[in-house]
């Protein structure tokens, strides 16, 4: 398997952007929102980190993916189809992706969205609930925090990126 992302890419903004993802799960677990914060942060550090990692000629064109991915967004928020922070949070991530690896992007988040419901209701309904009693991510019905699954798979893809980047 071969990304599109090179490695060298990957292996600048990941140190950055694993803290982010790792908050906005965090966040999404414990208050079922991904704060804003999270969001500009993870478009800062692209605006900064992009700099150093991509060719010239690419950047605006990853800028250009959140432009596309935040029109898209608002339109499923509106739709009722997703969260605004989980709208936000997508649009934030989408300059760290190549557009060439939409569709591997796409198989990485269908496999960490199942593991990641799973995850989620397993300790919901088990003892290891009581590790986080307090968090609102139990007590909100069929609702599930998405940006446990979109903090993963963008962590997981830029680690994939890492290891198999051109």
């Amino acid at each position: 398997m071969t990304l599109e992302i090179t490695a060298q890419a990957a292996l600048w903004f990941l140190p950055f952007v694993l803290p982010v993802c790792v908050w906005a799960a965090w966040s999404d677990l414990s208050r079922m929102k991904i704060p804003n914060t999270a969001v500009l942060t993870l478009v800062g550090i692209f605006l900064v980190v992009g700099l150093i990692a991509l060719p010239i000629s690419d950047y605006p064109w990853r800028l250009a993916h959140l432009a596309v991915m935040l029109v898209a967004g608002i339109a499923m928020n509106a739709a009722g189809l997703m969260g605004a922070g989980d709208a936000k949070f997508i649009a934030a991530a989408a300059p760290f992706v190549a557009l060439g690896d939409a569709a591997t992007l796409c198989l990485i988040f269908a496999a960490t969205l199942l593991g990641a419901f799973v995850t989620h209701r397993v300790i919901k309904y088990s003892p290891l609930r009581r590790l986080a009693p307090d968090w609102q991510s139990w007590n909100t019905g069929k609702k599930f925090p998405m940006g446990f699954a979109l903090g993963g798979t963008l962590a997981i893809y830029l680690g994939l990126g890492a290891a198999f980047g051109s």
